[in-house]
């Protein structure tokens, strides 16, 4: 870890705790050159996914894409709402039997969410997820919401 104030590669840990929920560890630390003292954050990495779209091309995995879809979906809850049921997915996608994901799998699970929280949302989403043009496809997603229920 390079100090900010020196750029020296070596400090002492003086104190380590949990940040962000346990998401994170925040260490405390003393240059060993210049002597002041900086805070990191540790944080894990991601596994590398895959995604496999629809046309066959693979893509990075983007939590980001993720964020915007419930944002747009789900505007109605908070970011820190959102952020958990995307927590909860991802933790899915890391448990898969591969790294490379179809992107199929990835809208089914959005849409099971959206399901569950925002019956609005779930439909908006699967009208265009589902890529739908007509009316009688709207239809048949609302009548297919409504058995399940």
């Amino acid at each position: 870890m390079l100090c900010p104030y020196c750029n020296h590669d070596e400090s002492n840990v003086l104190e380590s705790r949990d940040a962000f929920d346990g998401k994170a560890t925040r260490r405390r630390r003393e240059c060993l050159k210049c002597k002041k003292r900086f805070t990191t954050y540790e944080k894990m990495g991601n596994v590398e996914m895959k995604i496999i779209k629809k046309d066959g091309r693979m893509e990075d995995y983007s939590r980001e894409k993720l964020e915007r879809c419930f944002e747009k979906a789900c505007w109605k809850l908070n970011s820190e709402e959102r952020s958990k049921i995307i927590d909860e997915m991802e933790m899915k996608l890391l448990n898969w039997e591969s790294v490379e994901i179809p992107s199929i799998e990835i809208g089914k699970m959005v849409m099971d969410k959206l399901k569950d929280i925002d019956p609005v949302a779930y439909i908006r989403f699967a009208t265009i997820y589902l890529d739908v043009r007509k009316v009688e496809d709207f239809e048949k997603i609302i009548k297919n919401f409504k058995k399940e229920r």
